[in-house]
């Protein structure tokens, strides 16, 4: 009996598709994650964990913000790379974009958090900040996926900004075709199995 093949039609790495982490990819950094791919170039790629919320509230470190970021209402880590700097990816509502926006794909973008509050809460629909974020050197991340350790997926519109992003890892598994879609249902250590 051949081996089964995971990976379903091959997306190109761009900002605003998914990566979900194998499985069996046990570097404690990003077992069982969801990466947001906020940019790709020549240089690399860049990306945020979306599955992984801290326990710290956004108003003890961005009092600021507390009152615009989404449930739940905490810093969610990014990544293993710069962690001591935020990140705030948000979705734009209807309409112009404001003073403090970057856009990188369908209304989301970056925001700078320096931005005046009335200035740019207005224009958006929903935020998140992230302490840190997770980044490949050039043709590092490709290997990855080529040897297996990320599935590289299209994004839906409540991924980014899922109230309960503990099961983020499962749902998004789910919804893929088969045979990607089984995976959702390995356990988390499958000796016990």
């Amino acid at each position: 009996m051949e081996p089964v093949d995971f990976r379903i039609d091959r997306l190109e790495l761009q900002a605003g598709r998914l990566l979900i982490s194998a499985p069996t990819l046990v570097d404690p950094n990003f077992a069982r994650t969801i990466v947001l791919l906020l940019d790709t170039d020549e240089d690399g790629t860049l990306g945020v964990i979306l599955n992984r919320p801290s326990e710290v509230a956004v108003g003890e470190v961005l009092e600021s913000w507390a009152e615009v970021v989404g449930e739940p209402d905490v810093l969610f880590r990014g990544g293993p790379v710069g962690t001591d700097s935020a990140l705030a990816v948000a979705r734009l509502a209807e309409g112009s974009e404001p003073v403090g926006w970057r856009p990188l794909f369908d209304g989301t973008g970056l925001i700078d958090l320096d931005t005046p509050h009335e200035v740019i809460v207005p224009a958006l629909h929903g935020i998140r900040i992230y302490a840190g974020y997770a980044g490949w050197g050039a043709g590092q991340l490709e290997a990855e996926v080529e040897e297996g350790a990320w599935y590289v997926v299209a994004a839906a519109p409540d991924d980014l900004f899922d109230a309960t992003p503990d099961g983020l890892w499962r749902r998004v598994l789910r919804r893929q075709p088969e045979p990607l879609s089984w995976l959702a249902t390995y356990p988390a250590d499958p000796t016990q199995n």
